[in-house]
């Protein structure tokens, strides 16, 4: 059994690491919250476009409108882009581990070829170091704002209207809980609305709506907001799950460090209490030995 002295510089050596755990459990929990607010703060917003969508692209296919938006052509698909969003930082448990296996497995599983935009550095390095092409890399702010992600839209959305990729996909963390979060692979180009049946059509036109300048134009003025917000908000849900997963792994490494101070707290009782009795056994074993 090590000894006393030992053992005491373990306890301290642990105690000093769950208070670095601790602390940031805390920091993750502030963000945590902060995060996730902005996340269901954006989800109906998100939905809604969707919806919106949906109804538009049925209209303009009751009117036989050709004149459809590039990001809602439909091609062959030879090239796909992804955009893997990933932390910056680790400790964050098995989170960035799924993203990479969902990305990794998905890269191997798509037919043709695949490139890939990076958010957050760990994603960033895990396709630079597996040999796969990465397109461009950029990072977002804890809080980022829509500006902020702007350019990241822009630029796939370029690659799609251009014919240089055929599909666009999201590759992100869903935060469904502070426990769960889900990791997701989202299409975003070319864009599917919900579909709509003809007694849905049917109520759109009952409805009477004038859309100015046309039906089409409104589309295809609208497709690249959806478009945005959905890497956006994809993005937040990718923080929201980071914090979350982060709070989460401090915790447990919180909780771990303090039972092993127990542990290793009462090993030292022990080796104190042998340590003591062999001095008493040492001291009567003496006296015996004087006496006789």
């Amino acid at each position: 059994m090590p000894s006393t002295k030992d053992l005491r510089d373990r306890i301290k050596s642990v105690s000093n690491t769950a208070k670095v755990t601790g602390a940031m459990q805390m920091i993750a929990a502030s963000k945590m919250t902060r995060a996730q607010n902005m996340t269901r703060d954006g989800r109906p917003y998100a939905d809604r476009i969707l919806e919106v969508l949906g109804d538009l692209a049925a209209l303009a296919a009751k009117e036989d409108d050709d004149s459809v938006t590039d990001l809602l052509r439909v091609r062959p698909v030879k090239k796909t882009l992804a955009i893997l969003v990933t932390p910056d930082r680790g400790l964050a448990g098995a989170l960035v581990g799924n993203l990479q296996r969902a990305a990794g497995v998905f890269i191997q599983e798509t037919e043709g070829d695949v490139s890939v935009i990076g958010v957050g550095r760990k994603g960033e390095r895990f396709i630079t170091r597996t040999g796969n092409d990465l397109m461009a890399a950029f990072s977002v702010p804890d809080r980022p704002r829509l500006d902020d992600t702007v350019a990241i839209s822009r630029m796939l959305m370029d690659e799609y209207s251009s014919q240089r990729v055929d599909r666009v996909v999201l590759i992100y963390a869903r935060f469904v809980n502070t426990a769960v979060q889900t990791v997701t692979v989202q299409q975003l180009l070319p864009v599917e609305p919900p579909q709509r049946g003809e007694g849905d059509v049917e109520k759109l036109e009952q409805l009477d709506y004038i859309y100015e300048p046309s039906i089409s134009e409104v589309l295809a003025s609208l497709v690249p907001r959806y478009v945005e917000t959905e890497v956006y908000h994809g993005i937040l849900e990718a923080i929201a799950s980071e914090h979350s997963a982060r709070m989460i792994a401090m915790q447990n490494a919180t909780d771990n460090a303090n039972e092993i101070v127990e542990e290793l707290t009462l090993d030292m009782n022990k080796a104190r209490q042998e340590s003591i009795t062999a001095e008493l056994l040492d001291i009567v074993g003496g006296v015996a030995a004087l006496e006789g």
